[in-house]
């Protein structure tokens, strides 16, 4: 468990296992917690990077923050946590609006990358009708100024179509530990929702220099999350970048309720990326 200091913030990270490093991009809210059991599963064998984003948690804002330059801002958070973890490169794997993110990292800086996996991406300019996806994100955000969370999660879960119900509540009387990550979680949505969200749904890739970065980039989906936007953003990428997509375990968050078999389907694109090493005999 590190902090690094970047322009702005102080980042938390946590570094395990050992080999080629992997770097995982949380989305939304999410924090370094998120990718606990792909950890899990990749460390031995692997050395896996988990962080906390700028304004999220154990990271911090020191400094005022741009909301117009967001992706921008977090693109450069992962450049120096590359550069602060690796020689110098390092396969990246990133959910959701981590997805975005990790897109103008590439672009920005591709010689950091062996592989990208950019797992199910939401902005609009990558879905079938981008003028209504950018109409409905713009609609959220500015419900969320006005109305607050209450008002703007049930227009955000209709525009994401995820399948499922909000996950159960524990019985009785809450933990004074449980009461705090109540209030950090209440923290981290107001962050996203208020600052970050609008940024990574309006968010314009240039895929023309996508498709001529050095490094590999592969569209994720998942195999259970058919439906979705961020399924239907994923197959957008993938088509854009005029590549095949690549289908993981499970829904979007496949990477936590399939672990096993994402790090499975990562391990596979991690050694297809990697250069060979003598003849075979």
């Amino acid at each position: 468990m590190k902090n690094l200091s970047v322009p702005g913030a102080s980042i938390y990270y946590e570094v395990r296992g050992s080999g080629p490093v992997v770097l995982c991009i949380p989305g939304g809210p999410a924090t370094a917690d998120a990718f606990r059991k792909l950890g899990d599963e990749l460390e031995s064998d692997h050395t896996v990077v988990t962080y906390d984003p700028r304004g999220l948690s154990r990271s911090p804002l020191t400094g005022p923050f741009d909301d117009s330059q967001a992706i921008q801002i977090n693109a450069d958070d992962a450049h120096r946590l590359i550069s602060a973890v690796s020689d110098g490169k390092a396969f990246v794997m990133a959910s959701s609006g981590g997805a975005v993110i990790s897109l103008e990292l590439a672009k920005r800086h591709p010689e950091q990358i062996t592989t990208l996996v950019a797992h199910e991406t939401p902005c609009a300019a990558v879905m079938d009708d981008v003028a209504r996806a950018r109409a409905e994100l713009i609609d959220i955000t500015d419900t969320y100024k006005t109305g607050g969370l209450g008002a703007a999660f049930p227009k955000f879960m209709a525009h994401t179509r995820i399948q499922g119900g909000p996950p159960p509540q524990p019985q009785g009387e809450p933990t004074p530990e449980q009461v705090e990550a109540g209030r950090m979680f209440q923290r981290n949505m107001d962050f996203w929702f208020g600052h970050t969200m609008r940024a990574i749904g309006l968010y314009e890739p240039d895929f023309d220099a996508l498709r001529k970065v050095p490094c590999r980039i592969v569209s994720g989906v998942g195999e259970e999350s058919r439906g979705e936007v961020a399924h239907e953003g994923g197959l957008g990428l993938a088509r854009l970048l005029r590549s095949e997509p690549v289908y993981f375990p499970g829904a979007h968050g496949g990477f936590e309720s399939h672990a096993a078999g994402f790090a499975a389907r990562l391990r596979e694109l991690s050694l297809e990326s990697r250069p060979s090493r003598g003849t075979r005999s």
